[in-house]
């Protein structure tokens, strides 16, 4: 189905709240995407998105391969409560030959086990609950993304100390051990870092280093 396609195919299996968002948010990036479902209306609300879009009232391995999975160079199984359906999905699309599966969790036991059989685990309402929570403690962090245990991406905004004053002069490298990767000022992005940019009231910076050393420059005030 997608083997001439110039754009890696993505699948969606299930789609409630997370799925349906993913798959919309996936579709309107221009990507192609085969979303799977057991319920029709939920099918055809995705209709107006891809054509792509099929209904299976059971999820077995013949009708997941029947609707083309396996020609998918990444599939996420979206199922979080029905535990069972969830592991069974994603063993199937696992030995169908998909080469990167990603499965949804909704408790660490339920990852262990996607994990054993081969997916890349996510917890939406986790990861999301610890982004709020550091929103809610910390005024300075807009939003983070963790790389890993030590490294993470996070939006901070840029301290009073540091306004009027130039990257150079700022040294937030040297002084705090954080990379600049993009700086937002109003509506505009900024991904060329000069020394000699000054930060102005309101900025934003888009910092990497490590979890210590971000929350060392969040508590600075």
């Amino acid at each position: 189905m997608y083997s001439n396609k110039k754009t890696a195919a993505i699948a969606v299996v299930g789609l409630g709240r997370f799925g349906m968002a993913l798959a919309k948010g996936l579709c309107e990036l221009g990507k192609e995407v085969l979303v799977i479902d057991e319920s029709e209306a939920k099918i055809k609300e995705l209709r107006g998105y891809t054509e792509y879009a099929f209904v299976c009232d059971k999820l077995t391995k013949e009708a997941l391969s029947e609707a083309g999975i396996q020609n998918c160079e990444v599939v996420v199984v979206c199922i979080g409560q029905r535990i069972d359906v969830s592991i069974l999905v994603t063993l199937h699309a696992v030995s169908l030959g998909v080469p990167k599966v990603i499965a949804k969790a909704t408790s660490n036991e339920q990852g262990y086990v996607l994990e054993k059989i081969g997916a890349e685990v996510v917890y939406p309402e986790h990861d999301m609950a610890v982004r709020l929570a550091k929103r809610i403690v910390n005024n300075n962090v807009i939003d983070y993304l963790s790389l890993n245990n030590e490294i993470e991406i996070s939006e901070l905004k840029i301290l009073n100390r540091y306004i009027g004053k130039s990257i150079n002069e700022a040294n937030i490298r040297k002084n705090n051990k954080l990379n600049i990767i993009a700086i937002k000022h109003k509506d505009d992005i900024i991904t060329e870092i000069y020394p000699e940019y000054v930060f102005k009231e309101n900025d934003i910076i888009v910092v990497i280093g490590k979890k210590e050393n971000i929350q060392n420059f969040e508590a600075l005030q």
